[in-house]
């Protein structure tokens, strides 16, 4: 009830005002927990190939905020998250409409990827895998949050999987997060920055799914509250090969994007980690959609 209390009070305040507790908070938790520390530094120098003080400053702020403003993001009107958004590529998704092409969008944790599958589903219905969160008390404020107008929630297990080939096929659009971790038995080894990174296979299967256009996007948050920028981008790459191969592309994909803004990127997550035992259900590395991970 505690933290449920405090989530509403955040929701009330001023864009700018979350942003600066974030940034503070980020700092709190950096000097607090000597494994997150350690996980956040070494995971940036990785994909730096060198130390950066000022890069690292921005991250551990960022971080902040991006956990403070789901509370705004969750529990405001959903017409008032919009009224802070811009958008900029939503040309190839009536492009794809045009085609009668299915979409999958593709959102790595970078930015405030909370907005991705609300802003979609102002514009039509959008299907994401949801997996409750790992701290309980969290889970009824994820729902209210992702209880949208034609955000459709597919539970993250082999019939979750199924909803989102059919949705493909229907033609009807798809959000994923392709850089979690997902369990044994559901992903490949691939690179990620330089380092071998157990990587989800989901994506690259549903991207092969007849007649489906891939699109990869991300929020930028501005500075000082000024609100978010939504960013739409077609594949640089071809996706082809067999499927440890169309893996890899999609993490270079996701590395082109986080180097966009690499001090808006989940730094502290831990990518790298081993996979975690299957649970009775999951498959093809099922995970939550557009709309956040559950971690």
């Amino acid at each position: 009830m505690i933290v449920q209390s405090l989530f509403r009070l955040l929701a009330r305040l001023p864009l700018s005002w979350l942003h600066r507790l974030g940034g503070w908070a980020g700092w709190i938790t950096y000097a607090a927990s000597p494994t997150y520390r350690r996980r956040l530094r070494q995971n940036l120098f990785n994909a730096l190939g060198r130390e950066d003080t000022r890069l690292l400053r921005a991250a551990i702020a960022e971080t902040g905020r991006q956990f403070i403003e789901i509370a705004w993001v969750w529990l405001r009107p959903v017409d008032a998250v919009m009224e802070k958004l811009r958008v900029e590529g939503w040309e190839l998704v009536e492009a794809a409409h045009r085609e009668g092409a299915g979409l999958l969008f593709v959102t790595p944790h970078l930015g405030c990827f909370e907005i991705n599958a609300q802003y979609i589903a102002t514009r039509e219905p959008i299907t994401v895998l949801y997996r409750p969160p790992r701290k309980s008390v969290l889970a009824p404020l994820m729902e209210a949050g992702r209880s949208r107008p034609q955000l459709r929630a597919a539970p993250a297990d082999l019939s979750g999987v199924r909803q989102l080939v059919k949705t493909l096929r229907n033609r009807g659009a798809v959000g994923m997060l392709p850089d979690q971790v997902p369990g044994a038995g559901e992903g490949v080894w691939a690179p990620f920055f330089g380092r071998p990174a157990w990587t989800m296979t989901l994506a690259a299967r549903l991207a092969e799914v007849k007649g489906v256009r891939t699109i990869y996007c991300w929020v930028e948050r501005l500075p000082r509250g000024e609100g978010f920028v939504m960013r739409l981008y077609p594949p640089t790459l071809p996706l082809e090969g067999d499927l440890e191969a169309r893996c890899a592309t999609i993490n270079r994909e996701v590395e082109r994007l986080i180097m966009l803004r690499p001090e808006q990127y989940l730094w502290g997550y831990n990518r790298y980690k081993k996979p975690r035992s299957p649970r009775t259900g999951d498959s093809g590395g099922a995970a939550d959609g557009a709309g956040g991970d559950g971690q």
